[in-house]
């Protein structure tokens, strides 16, 4: 497997992230519109994806979110590659980049519906924090922080 630094002008990247919106609409029926619109991804510019075989299986993206915290966007792993740690891997390379960026902090913002997603970010050490910005009043919406270690 490879591990790319890349920006979300990646063509790969962005034929993963249509494949995460295509399961994240089927998983939030009427609710997908409104967090869609959070999802952006036209200036990314701190994006994983993982190869292997020249193709792309997975990705993930952080995004500044205040002076020292950057937020965990659009992580995925295609269907057939799953539950063999490569959502951790994905994971662990954008937190160490943030770490290489001098990032203190990471948070992110995930979905009750996606209990798989809140299993991994609690085993990567994520704890549950209230919910912030957009997601304040969303029922559905579970946001998590982990502070950043060399």
């Amino acid at each position: 497997m490879e591990i790319i630094k890349t920006s979300s002008k990646n063509k790969d990247f962005q034929l993963l992230v249509a494949q995460l919106d295509d399961e994240l609409a089927e998983r939030d029926g009427p609710d997908h519109d409104f967090y869609h619109q959070f999802n952006g991804i036209e200036n990314l510019d701190h994006v994983i994806l993982v190869k292997t075989d020249e193709h792309a299986i997975a990705c993930g993206a952080i995004k500044a979110f205040g002076q020292d915290t950057m937020e965990v966007k659009r992580m995925f792993v295609k269907k057939e590659f799953r539950s063999r740690g490569i959502a951790k891997l994905t994971l662990g390379a954008l937190e160490a980049w943030a770490l290489e960026l001098g990032i203190k902090k990471c948070i992110l913002e995930t979905g009750k519906r996606q209990p798989e997603a809140i299993a991994l970010y609690r085993k990567a050490g994520y704890n549950t924090i209230p919910n912030y910005g957009q997601y304040r009043d969303v029922e559905n919406s579970v946001c998590m922080e982990k502070s950043l270690k060399l």
